[in-house]
């Protein structure tokens, strides 16, 4: 399909833009995040800092964002419902970036912020049919679209929240799914959505040198919630109502890092008759610092996961239906067999002792939670 320059124009200045207001207002967000006691300090082992840090620094993110997508795009119903129920959860997290706000509390103003967003408009009203020999190429939802839809806007929400938990991880994972869903609305001809998604990975990048290791600031509740937010909202409309197989799978392979270790929690948990709210040493980050890496590293290792994951989104909607079905059925073959062989040196190895080449001492992930109110929020925690 022919790429409309005017499209890849328009997304490039959104880019530019989000990520220098970014960069100039993080300083100014640090600053803010002292005064009003936002603040991280490591008080468990499921800190990978030994100082305190401060956080809140999505507070730029969103600035950059919302600066952007004001200039570049026109406001309809729908762009309305995402910024205000956006706005919502921003507030949300800078209030349980200063105060650890208990989980329940911001479970229900997360599922109000998707239902703002979803009664303007933002439904995934049709899913496609996974089964490719059935007459009915897609499912109308009917009704079950708003619960549906609520369900994975909050989903997404903490699935990216529970991955921030190593320095640059959470900004730069959202920031290779931001610029795979750009690609692809590029190569769909969706110009609003590769707007936004020029925006949002602007001020990922913007504020992503703050960020790397060893970070000046944390995004906090207030960046990956709004992250994790904004790329839910914006699949449904730039994934969902794609053709046959490809809007069934593209969503869950651009988001199948944070996706997977959100899942593999909540498995983790319930077998070892945990909550699934209790938080716990087992993410895959901490399970890479665990095995020998170290921050940066362990980083990099998801980053290029994430990348892999975001080519075959690519890939998947540039392909015929049939091709498209074969590359992801050999993806999950391959994604299987790697899963094996990473369980198998997980169970090899035990516990592994800590990495002597960083200086943020890692301890056994077999720890015991100490915070059931953390799960819907950042896992660094202040005392409050």
């Amino acid at each position: 399909m022919p790429i409309q320059l005017t499209s890849i124009g328009l997304a490039l200045a959104a880019l530019l833009t989000a990520a220098l207001v970014a960069l100039i207002s993080t300083p100014v967000v640090r600053s803010l995040a002292f005064r009003v006691g936002a603040v991280d300090v490591p008080k468990d082992n499921r800190r990978m800092h030994n100082h305190p840090i401060p956080r809140m620094g999505g507070l730029a993110i969103f600035f950059g964002f919302i600066l952007s997508v004001l200039i570049f795009i026109p406001l309809t119903s729908e762009l309305r419902g995402m910024l205000l129920g956006s706005v919502v959860i921003v507030i949300l997290g800078i209030l349980d970036d200063i105060f650890a706000l208990p989980a329940l509390p911001k479970f229900f103003v997360q599922i109000g912020a998707a239902l703002i967003a979803v009664l303007a408009g933002n439904r995934i009203d049709f899913l496609s049919n996974p089964n490719i020999f059935s007459s009915e190429p897609f499912w109308d939802l009917g009704w079950l679209a708003v619960p549906i839809t609520a369900l994975w806007i909050v989903g997404i929400t903490n699935a990216v929240n529970l991955i921030d938990g190593l320095d640059g991880l959470a900004c730069g994972v959202s920031t290779i799914s931001s610029m795979t869903l750009l690609v692809i609305a590029l190569v769909m001809e969706e110009p609003d959505v590769a707007i936004l998604m020029g925006a949002l990975s602007g001020a990922c990048i913007g504020f992503l040198p703050y960020n790397l290791n060893p970070a000046k600031i944390f995004m906090g509740d207030t960046g990956s919630t709004f992250l994790g937010f904004i790329l839910a909202v914006v699949s449904i409309q730039g994934l969902f109502k794609f053709y046959a197989i490809i809007s069934f799978a593209v969503p869950f392979l651009m988001l199948g890092l944070p996706i997977f270790d959100t899942c593999f929690a909540i498995l983790r948990r319930v077998s070892h008759g945990q909550s699934p709210m209790a938080p716990d040493r087992g993410h895959i980050h901490h399970r890479l610092i665990d095995m020998g890496f170290t921050q940066k590293q362990a980083v990099a290792v998801l980053y290029i996961i994430s990348a892999i994951l975001g080519l075959s989104a690519v890939v998947l909607t540039t392909i015929g239906v049939v091709r498209a079905t074969l590359f992801l059925m050999a993806l999950c073959a391959a994604g299987a067999v790697a899963g094996k062989l990473y369980l198998d040196r997980v169970n090899n190895n035990g516990e592994t002792p800590p990495s002597t080449g960083d200086s943020r001492v890692a301890k056994p992930w077999r720890s015991q939670p100490t915070d059931i109110g953390n799960y819907f929020g950042e896992e660094d925690q202040s005392d409050k």
